[in-house]
């Protein structure tokens, strides 16, 4: 009996460590990898229909990395399902706007138009934050103070 009262110990820190696997996080566990990128959005975000008839808004991210000699870009395609003010604000964005997007990402394969079997990454935003705003053309867009009532 002596040499199982000695592994007690060792079996209640095995349990405890099980149990609190997870501790650190206060989400569930999901399906899903999370990724972030920070990049500049390649174009304007334009708005798709899916098939069933959800509106969704698609965008690419252009994300930079390596010195200037060796400088590499990956484009990131990225889709979100947005509603209201949000779905609005992310359609006013213009291309060059640094952003800091995280995301749920799935690989998906797919046979091409050639029948030669393909993997894409889908990436689903889900949440978004404006960094910087690309420069404007100061003589393109002038303050009009008229507008809010300024003398």
């Amino acid at each position: 009996m002596s040499a199982f009262a000695s592994l007690r110990p060792t079996l209640r820190q095995a349990t405890t460590a099980a149990s609190a696997a997870r501790t650190f996080s206060s989400s569930a566990a999901r399906a899903a990898a999370r990724i972030t990128i920070t990049g500049r959005l390649a174009a304007t975000p334009e708005a798709h229909a899916t098939s069933t008839g959800q509106d969704i808004i698609r965008y690419a991210v252009a994300s930079s990395y390596g010195s200037r000699e060796n400088r590499k870009t990956s484009w990131f395609q990225i889709a979100s399902f947005s509603e209201d003010k949000q779905r609005e604000h992310l359609l006013s964005l213009p291309k060059g706007t640094l952003l800091y997007v995280e995301g749920d990402a799935k690989l998906k394969s797919y046979e091409d138009s050639e029948g030669r079997k393909q993997t894409g990454l889908n990436i689903t935003q889900r949440y978004l934050e404006v960094l910087q705003r690309p420069y404007a053309d100061s003589s393109a867009e002038q303050f009009d103070n008229s507008e809010y009532g300024s003398q």
